[in-house]
């Protein structure tokens, strides 16, 4: 099949508020890790007890922890889904197309693990892209009902702990022979390539965390951002936000409920240390965050219809038309802020100064891509991605407008 670029549609701004709120709600996590690695992060934050950093924590671990990664997934899936209904409509949609398109994305993840930070998701971003592909055409229910069951599954750490055995793959073996004070040393002192080795090890030890904590959220919201997508949701947007919004509002009010009482009462009774229920509690927070996320979906999506907010929401857009431009942007950003190449800031943040580092960048990457779209029509990376899938050079400028996308 002859794959040809489908015809420009009206960009749907919201949507691109959505993706631009989670690429800053992102960086804001992971300039934490990028300042600290999980290796050392425990005994690092044990320093910071003045009254702004503590607070700096809680804002963290109440507005942002685990919120950023389910909406953006969601937001992902939709994208696949749109796109797909759109090559439906001119009857080129094709297997063969998502799969080049998927397969270039998790070239990128790999060209960031190596060249900038371990921390990549595009990698697992394109594998569980291309099977939510093959979900295309089976019908909405289905969809739906495993979005459900990939989220509540109750023994992912078990399933991969027998495949980890099965595999012989021991992930904790890759920095056994780092401490805290070596992989400091190697980001602020030692060479780019002692770098580069260190970013490989540490995403492979990673692994169990990236396939058995967020693969699956991962999975569950792509397929729920595929079900309503197929459902052609976003025709309709402002009505299915008032629609669900007695709904929503339950389950924001019962959930943060919970998550108040997670962070700020369990920890004082014994019960939260137990092997058995602390498990069971760190579930229902990770849940619980999930469904904040999708709060806060609703709540822009709530403003954006029926307040006159809109304009201060709007200029989130122009991050969010180049969300893969500027997802990369933040981790070259965080190489020369924390690294030797750089200003050598590793481990040097105070939660609060993170904090407000990672809101400067931002509206950084806001003034940025304003000025860019001003000129040309897609994102640096995202214009390649579009040319290397569609095996064909497509205009970028804003005065060589055709009817490509």
């Amino acid at each position: 099949m002859n794959e040809q670029p489908v015809k420009v549609k009206k960009r749907i701004d919201v949507l691109d508020v959505f993706r631009g709120f989670a690429i800053l709600g992102i960086f804001v996590v992971n300039i934490v890790i990028m300042n600290s690695t999980f290796l050392n992060q425990d005994e690092f934050a044990k320093q910071w007890t003045s009254g702004i950093d503590q607070i700096s924590n809680k804002i963290l671990q109440l507005f942002f922890y685990t919120k950023f990664f389910p909406i953006f997934s969601l937001l992902f899936g939709l994208g696949i889904s749109m796109q797909a209904l759109k090559m439906l409509e001119k009857n080129k949609l094709s297997f063969s197309f998502f799969a080049r398109r998927m397969f270039i994305l998790f070239l990128f993840g790999v060209l960031h693990i190596v060249f900038l930070w371990s921390g990549d998701v595009l990698n697992l971003y394109a594998l569980l892209g291309l099977l939510t592909t093959l979900m295309l055409k089976k019908s909405n229910q289905l969809i739906l009902i495993l979005s459900v069951i990939f989220l509540f599954f109750p023994f992912y750490d078990q399933l991969f702990e027998y495949l980890f055995n099965l595999l012989n793959f021991k992930p904790e073996i890759y920095l056994s022979e780092y401490t805290g004070e070596t992989v400091n040393q190697i980001i602020k002192n030692g060479t780019y390539l002692e770098g580069l080795q260190m970013r490989l090890l540490e995403y492979l030890s990673n692994i169990p965390m990236l396939f058995g904590f967020l693969a699956p959220v991962a999975i569950s919201m792509f397929l729920l951002g595929l079900y309503l997508g197929k459902n052609k949701i976003y025709d309709s947007l402002d009505a299915f936000i008032q629609k669900v919004r007695i709904p929503i509002l339950i389950i924001a009010i019962l959930t943060n409920a919970y998550r108040v009482v997670f962070l700020f009462v369990l920890p004082n009774y014994a019960i939260y240390s137990t092997r058995t229920f602390r498990p069971i509690f760190i579930k229902l927070m990770v849940f619980s965050d999930i469904a904040m996320g999708l709060f806060y979906l609703w709540g822009i999506g709530w403003l954006w219809y029926n307040t006159k907010w809109k304009f201060i929401l709007s200029p989130l857009k122009y991050v969010g038309r180049m969300a893969l431009t500027n997802y990369l942007m933040q981790s070259l950003i965080g190489l020369i802020l924390f690294s030797s190449i750089g200003f050598k800031l590793y481990e040097t943040l105070s939660p609060s100064v993170a904090l407000f580092t990672a809101i400067v960048v931002f509206v950084f990457q806001l003034i940025l891509s304003k000025v860019w779209l001003n000129y040309y029509r897609f994102g640096p990376l995202e214009w390649i991605w579009r040319c290397l899938t569609y095996k064909e050079l497509l205009p970028i400028k804003k005065n060589n407008v055709s009817n490509k996308t």
